[in-house]
């Protein structure tokens, strides 16, 4: 039954309200939503476009395995090694700082070394991946790998890095990583890198960089805002570089650097295979520990430590040290000497222990003298009165003509970068230089050395290699082959000569004759060397060189300073009729060549020739028949 009026019944009443109610609820919910919608859209849309951007493909570059460094008989010199380090992209961190400080404390490193560490990125470095932390344990490595949800920008690597094994050994050989400069970028010879590329910057890393680095892999991958990874899109492997095997022996390298290190003394030894101009020996002491570079530089405290050490490890004193050669440069004089016709075999000069010219007299350095010698017995007991008679006798442009043919006086064209020339006076030069004429006086200390002559180590053993062969100049060589990282042979070093030194077999036999008396005659300046094993005989020339600056004044030889001391040289070969190996060794302020220099060569040759068998004795008769025939 209806009700009169238009009453409503209460349950229509209780279907109203609801209906009023859900109406309300529905109007408050689309007007959250749009509130939201008009928060999110328009109130914070750069926030959130940014991490839209941020959510998206991101491509990392996989650098390739360095090639692998060996010497001849396949020890590792240079290798790489793992290593877990953190890693930051500058432009996809919020807050830089505050990112760098979460990294610092969760590696237990101090955040405000951290943070002066890694500075504040700016151009195209702000996108490059640069290291925070590096070689981190696994631990640490771990507590960042966790976090990352909170590390905006932050790149756990596990990459390999650049390992030394042996440090200083061959330092300045192998040589350095660096990061490549603005300079280099527009060089041809870096075509195709970019910045932020480690190369080599020194040595045999500079000279092999191409082949040594391989080629470059990447991946593209699609992260969050956080900056997790959460797919891989593609992926191109890295192809590691080709191994470099060189003609060093290790053995004698460190043979040769543990003789410097026990002189105490800065210095350098070079060895060279005669027959072909492979370098065995490239030693340079004072060293660095190319491990410090490894990374692709240092900082700058530990640069300017070693820029400005007083023993100056960073100069490569093989290559780039010039020195006066003192006694080990008769042989060019007694040479030129022979071969101009001057002098003779029984050409004899009497020492007396000085030799006067006008008003000077120029002494020897034995006091007494040696009396009369030829030049067999002036190159075995270094005679200097029979050299200053030479030099007088010879012009200084005539003993310039066979320092020159020897390859002294300009670089030896081993490739390495830097090489210093040395120089070989002229009468033309010292006009040149000093607008002077030249004095009969300086070719007198020209003979014995001194004077303006001056010698790199490699110079000083690619000439005595030069004689030990027979007069055939080779160009020295450190590299040997260069290998596919499968063993496969790419390319081969072949021996290249450079020349042939023109001098008579006649007067190239007296001259060897001389040098071998010095290391087998009992006074010989370098006796000491005339037990080696297997019976092996070696040849050679003792020097001691006077320094510049030395006080006038007569001085006490244990009373020199250090800074004033001679320097000592030695060069030599063995065997002596059949020559492997020549050695040219130089210690600074050492001294006499005979007791600082030679014995270190002597180390070097027992350790070639270790295990040589001797020759069987000749028997009686056919030794008689030998004789007779000559």
């Amino acid at each position: 039954m209806s009700h009169l009026g238009g009453s409503q019944s209460p349950v229509e009443d209780v279907l109203d309200r609801r209906i009023i109610s859900a109406a309300l609820l529905i109007v408050a919910f689309w007007i959250v939503l749009i509130s939201r919608l008009f928060y999110l859209q328009v109130l914070q849309a750069d926030r959130y476009g940014i991490s839209a951007q941020r959510n998206s493909v991101r491509t990392y570059r996989v650098e390739a395995d360095r090639g692998i460094i060996k010497d001849r008989n396949g020890e590792i010199l240079v290798d790489s090694r793992p290593s877990f380090d953190v890693m930051v992209v500058a432009d996809q961190t919020d807050e830089l700082p505050a990112t760098l400080r979460r990294v610092a404390v969760l590696t237990g490193e101090n955040p405000d070394e951290v943070i002066e560490r890694f500075g504040r990125p700016s151009g195209r470095r702000r996108f490059l991946t640069l290291p925070v932390v590096t070689d981190l344990d696994r631990s640490a490595y771990a507590r960042v790998e966790v976090r990352l949800p909170w590390l905006t920008g932050v790149i756990p690597q596990a990459s390999r890095v650049r390992f030394y094994p042996h440090g200083e050994s061959a330092a300045h050989l192998l040589g350095t990583l660096g990061e490549i400069s603005q300079k280099e970028l527009t060089d041809r010879t870096y075509q195709g890198y970019r910045q932020g590329d480690v190369i080599g910057k020194e040595g045999i890393e500079r000279l092999w960089d191409r082949e040594l680095r391989g080629q470059t892999g990447g991946r593209n991958v699609v992260v969050d805002a956080h900056g997790r990874e959460f797919e891989t899109l593609s992926e191109v492997e890295p192809k590691p570089g080709s191994n470099v095997v060189l003609t060093l022996d290790y053995r004698l390298q460190r043979v040769a650097e543990e003789g410097l290190a026990e002189t105490g003394k800065s210095g350098a030894v070079v060895a060279i295979d005669p027959r072909n101009g492979e370098v065995l020996v490239f030693a340079s002491r004072p060293a660095y520990d190319p491990n410090l570079f490894a990374r692709g530089g240092v900082d700058s405290v530990t640069w300017r430590g070693l820029r400005d050490d007083p023993k100056k490890p960073l100069h490569n004193r093989a290559l780039q040290g010039q020195f006066p050669p003192g006694s080990v440069y008769k042989v060019v004089p007694a040479l030129a000497g022979l071969e101009r016709g001057i002098i003779t075999e029984d050409f004899t000069v009497n020492c007396t222990g000085g030799y006067s010219l006008g008003r000077r007299r120029y002494r020897c350095w034995k006091k007494e003298g040696h009396g009369v010698v030829n030049v067999h017995k002036a190159l075995v007991q270094s005679c200097d009165v029979f050299f200053y008679r030479v030099g007088d006798i010879l012009e200084v442009d005539v003993l310039a003509h066979y320092a020159k043919a020897l390859g002294l006086g300009s670089p030896t064209g081993i490739g390495l970068r830097d090489e210093s020339r040395g120089l070989v006076p002229t009468r033309a030069w010292k006009e040149r230089r000093f607008n002077q004429r030249w004095l009969e006086g300086e070719t007198i200390s020209l003979a014995i050395g001194q004077g303006f002559n001056l010698w790199t180590p490699i110079q000083m053993a690619n000439a005595y290699a030069s004689l030990a062969n027979g007069g055939t100049r080779y160009r020295p060589h450190v590299i040997k082959r260069v290998e596919d990282p499968y063993g496969e042979i790419v390319t081969e070093t072949e021996p290249e000569v450079l020349g042939q030194v023109e001098i008579s077999k006649a007067s190239l036999e007296i001259v060897k004759q001389g040098l071998w008396g010095v290391a087998n005659e009992p006074r010989g300046t370098a006796y000491r060397l005339h037990q080696l094993p297997g019976g092996v005989q070696a040849a050679g020339k003792t020097g001691t060189a006077q320094v510049v600056g030395m006080p006038k004044d007569p001085v006490d030889e244990k009373d020199i300073p250090e800074e004033f001391m001679d320097h000592a040289w030695f060069a030599a070969y063995a065997p002596h009729d059949n020559p492997e190996i020549a050695i040219a060794v130089l210690v600074e302020h050492g001294g006499h060549g005979g007791s600082a220099a030679a014995p270190i060569a002597k180390k070097v040759f027992e350790t070639y020739f270790a295990g040589r068998v001797p020759p069987p004795p000749v028997p009686p008769a056919q030794e008689a028949k030998l004789s007779a025939g000559n």
